[in-house]
């Protein structure tokens, strides 16, 4: 079965088996390595998409670009009133999303965070930043760096289910979730517990960038140990995002909010003040984490963001 798994450029540990006792049959290999042709087939179909809209484009009356631009509430994806075949990628999403649900047991923990320290920082440093290491400066490295930091501390987060066997992996490799026009794909930071804050930066505009432009390949799908999904780029306060199966849990972080916040003054009292707020929303399978566990790996990336202390992780 390695020998097959290898041949095809699939990693047995994980697939999900659907043999007797979870065992991983020949089928699983096969399907798993048709699943990776296919997402790889429906991102080369749709680099196509861009050049045919171009020419399009070219080929419009000079008086088009006037009227290109949509009034406010309108469709402007040409959806509305149409009925179209669901592409071979979004099936391969849907394939993935009902299995998730179907083969383990999903729940969500919530903690909110005062990001006002990081905040702060990152104001103070992104100009710097960006000139120093070429590529913008938000709030997600931070957020995954206090993410692989506390998989170090809590490993059954970092895990994943192997038949009857739950395998604690020894490196964090850290998948994104990225939103693009073909749907939502999911690249992987290799060794991401091994990078400070600049290196996660870097490697995830990386990701991101060749995801969006059709250059990702099947090993960049591949090998994830735990996932961050960050819905609160498009305004989302938290949801509950489905785990990315064989993972054990997926992170998500929700949109910063300033608001009202009830504060410590530094005297033994309590004072009202205007803080950067963000939801932490964890999912996770209750086959193996429990509860408790997904309650302290948030506490643990809770306390690390709150204290703000980035400054070496940023070369201040």
């Amino acid at each position: 079965m390695r020998k097959l798994a290898a041949q095809h450029g699939v990693e047995l540990a994980a697939l999900t088996g659907t043999g007797v006792g979870g065992r991983v049959r020949k089928q699983d290999v096969l399907e798993a390595a048709e699943s990776a042709k296919a997402a790889a087939a429906a991102l080369a179909a749709a680099s196509l998409v861009p050049a045919a809209t171009a020419a399009s484009a070219a080929a419009a009356p000079a008086a088009a670009p006037a009227a290109a631009k949509a009034p406010a509430g309108v469709d402007q994806s040409g959806k509305r009133g149409t009925t179209v075949k669901m592409t071979r990628l979004r099936k391969v999403i849907a394939h993935r999303m009902v299995e998730s649900l179907q083969v383990s047991a999903q729940l969500t923990t919530v903690v909110e965070v005062d990001l006002t320290k990081v905040a702060r920082l990152r104001t103070r440093s992104k100009a710097a930043f960006q000139a120093r290491e070429g590529t913008s400066l938000s709030y997600l490295p931070f957020l995954a760096l206090a993410a692989v930091e506390g998989l170090k501390v809590h490993p059954m987060v970092n895990a994943s289910i192997d038949g009857d066997e739950v395998i604690y992996h020894g490196q964090e490799h850290l998948s994104i979730a990225v939103d693009t026009e073909r749907g939502l794909i999911v690249p992987v930071v290799k060794n991401a517990g091994d990078l400070n804050i600049a290196g996660l930066a870097r490697a995830i505009a990386d990701v991101a960038e060749r995801t969006r432009t059709n250059k990702i390949t099947p090993d960049d799908l591949a090998g994830g140990t735990f996932t961050i999904t960050n819905t609160g780029s498009r305004g989302a306060l938290f949801d509950t995002p489905i785990i990315n199966q064989p993972q054990v849990a997926i992170l998500g972080t929700g949109g910063l909010v300033r608001r009202p916040v009830v504060v410590d003054d530094g005297d033994g009292g309590e004072t009202i003040a205007i803080r950067s707020m963000m939801y932490l929303a964890l999912s996770y399978d209750h086959r193996i984490v429990d509860g408790a566990d997904a309650a302290r790996f948030l506490a643990t990336m809770k306390a690390r963001l709150e204290e703000g202390n980035f400054e070496a992780d940023l070369g201040l």
